[in-house]
């Protein structure tokens, strides 16, 4: 499969400038000018623990942390009296064509941080014109998510069982799914110290502390939590099997995620085999398993440390990115995740020879504190960066974006 190219420049319509908030925008996201205002915004909505779960990484947060000082430690080096007026930020991935080169990140049990969580990311991407990622770890059934936004991707960590995983590979199909995520950075489950210190556990337990939490945040216990256990009961981890899985407060929960440690490339071809849609490898950072991801016929991968939450000290992807760039030697796009906060973010990894980057936290806080005018209002800022920046870099595509575009920043 060839690598994204970018579409030519379009007509001026395609402009996605941004003037201050829309006149509809409901009054709590007025105020929102970018993705790092939903961080706080969730934060004030969201129970502690579940602010927690999304917002921390692994350990001391070095890696989470180091994402974004990569991004900062590189400095755009701008071009001046270049005709942007027709300027347009299409690409194509896997042949087929998106309005945006990023798209929304896998985020596990979306459904307990905003109602009908992953229903919402999905519909609201693909209102957008933009790819987005269910996650396998969710509580709203693939089927659903598939039949409300098709053309969403999936996203499954491997069932240590290679029947299971089989069988979910399987389901992923019948649901109607084109393109299969593998995550495969999750051997063994990451030290999250950061969960214990905010109350969050899996299974979740109830305690006077939890119960306090939902008392005190009541737009959440209402129309999040309330609302779900009113309509659908207690959310259960829907998609790690081709059955249901376990309740979210089932010591099953646990079990059902272990047992991974023993998978191996084997694992992935016979996978490649099963799956005959489009199928990405999500989870890589060195390029020698780029290189071997490509050749058992991985039709993508996606550079990402999992935002920081696995390995504490991983590299960020945008370091790892460039050598796994030249290693796969454009044979396949490479994408990237972690850390993407800006316009200028997307564009210094599509600089570096990413075809397509992914955010995951800051949609997932549009949700909770907004809903669909969240997303919404999310996707629309980051649109609106990547248009502006585009235009002061000079440039009237993606495709003319490049490593001459930046230098290292001074000190970094």
């Amino acid at each position: 499969m060839p690598p994204a190219r970018p579409t030519p420049p379009s007509a001026p319509a395609d402009r996605a400038a941004y003037a201050g908030p829309p006149r509809s925008l409901p009054r709590r996201l007025r105020g929102v000018l970018s993705l790092h205002d939903f961080e706080a915004a969730a934060r004030r909505h969201l129970p502690r623990p579940l602010f927690g779960y999304i917002a921390g990484a692994a350990e001391d947060n070095v890696a989470r942390e180091g994402n974004r000082a990569a991004f900062a430690a590189q400095a755009f080096r701008t071009r001046v009296l270049v005709d942007v007026s027709r300027r347009s930020q299409a690409i194509t991935l896997f042949g087929r064509d998106y309005a945006a080169p990023f798209g929304l990140a896998p985020v596990g049990i979306s459904a307990l941080m905003a109602w009908r969580g992953d229903i919402v990311l999905a519909e609201a991407a693909q209102a957008a014109g933009l790819p987005a990622i269910m996650s396998g770890s969710s509580l709203i059934r693939m089927e659903d998510v598939a039949a409300a936004a098709p053309g969403t991707w999936f996203q499954a960590y491997l069932p240590g069982d290679r029947a299971r995983a089989d069988a979910l590979v399987d389901r992923v199909a019948a649901a109607g799914f084109g393109t299969l995520v593998l995550t495969l950075d999750i051997p063994v489950w990451a030290n999250r110290e950061n969960n214990v210190r905010t109350g969050f556990s899996t299974p979740l337990r109830p305690s006077l502390r939890l119960a306090w939490d939902g008392i005190s945040h009541p737009r959440w216990l209402l129309g999040t939590f309330g609302r779900t256990l009113l309509r659908h009961g207690m959310p259960h981890f829907e998609n790690s099997f081709a059955e249901r899985g376990a309740p979210m407060v089932s010591s099953r929960a646990v079990r059902d995620t272990a047992g991974r440690d023993h998978l191996d490339w084997s694992d992935l071809a016979r996978i490649r085999r099963r799956w005959r849609g489009t199928l990405v490898v999500k989870g890589l950072l060195h390029p020698d398993d780029a290189v071997r991801a490509r050749d058992l016929g991985a039709d993508g991968v996606i550079v990402s440390n999992h935002g920081g939450r696995q390995l504490d000290g991983a590299v960020a992807p945008l370091q790892a990115l460039p050598a796994v760039v030249e290693a796969v030697g454009g044979r396949i796009p490479v994408m990237l995740d972690s850390g993407v906060r800006r316009g200028g973010d997307v564009l210094k990894a599509l600089a570096l020879g990413a075809a397509c980057v992914f955010a995951g936290r800051p949609f997932i806080y549009a949700a909770a504190c907004g809903g669909r005018a969240g997303v919404d209002h999310a996707i629309g800022l980051l649109r609106a960066e990547v248009d502006r920046d585009m235009a002061m870099l000079g440039a009237t595509a993606v495709g003319d974006l490049g490593p001459d575009c930046l230098l290292p920043r001074p000190g970094a």
